[in-house]
């Protein structure tokens, strides 16, 4: 069971790269602070996020755009939590 959540993470941090610096700054960030904590509904919410295009997701996460979906907010928040340069 260790392994299956190992190559979850994994896969989900290989889908955070992204061609953005500040969101590959805040996922590294991210990582670091809660990847052990992170539940399944917090990575089915990190998974859903980690399909929208870099710019609608830095929207999301310097402030200037809100999510509708409950989960992602709290996501959201997270990773407000360890932006380096968010705006809020």
């Amino acid at each position: 069971m260790k392994e299956d959540r190992r190559a979850r993470i994994n896969r989900l941090k290989w889908h955070c790269r992204r061609a953005l610096l500040e969101l590959d700054l805040v996922f590294d960030r991210f990582w670091e602070r809660y990847e052990d904590s992170l539940d399944e509904q917090g990575e089915a919410a990190l998974e859903s996020l980690l399909e929208l295009e870099d710019h609608d997701l830095w929207a999301l996460v310097n402030g200037r755009e809100t999510a509708d979906d409950q989960r992602q907010a709290a996501m959201i928040e997270r990773l407000r939590e360890v932006s380096p340069t968010a705006n809020f």
